[in-house]
């Protein structure tokens, strides 16, 4: 039960699109990634995904609008929900997700992780 220094987590990543576990809880993980550009298209069938940006603006695209999630806020895209991130200059991303999230929602991709590392 010790505080979590985010910004010095970020510190520790010099790559994009590969979250990092910062922690864990009800089966869930915390995980943190700096994103630039685009990711892919994909869908969770199974599982919520919470994005919070910690720096930066990232935009969502859904099939039928775009959001921007701005420094401090945070979007939750529902399940079953396709969506694409996406930042055009260099974004740092909290995210809430279930431990057995497949990060790509089964879309293969030079992005995809199979294994995390937990910094």
């Amino acid at each position: 039960m010790l505080p979590i220094d985010l910004a010095s987590k970020f510190d520790l990543i010099d790559d994009h699109w590969h979250p990092r576990v910062v922690a864990s809880l009800n089966g869930q993980d915390v995980k943190i990634a700096k994103v630039q550009g685009d990711f892919v298209w994909h869908a969770h069938d199974d599982e919520d995904e919470l994005f919070f940006v910690f720096k930066g603006e990232l935009t969502m695209h859904f099939r039928d609008r775009t959001e921007r999630v701005r420094q401090g806020d945070m979007i939750v895209v529902p399940r079953g929900v396709e969506h694409k991130p996406c930042a055009e200059e260099e974004t740092w991303i909290v995210l809430f997700e279930p431990q057995a999230i497949d990060h790509t929602g089964g879309v293969d991709s030079p992005h995809r992780r199979t294994t995390l590392q937990r910094i």
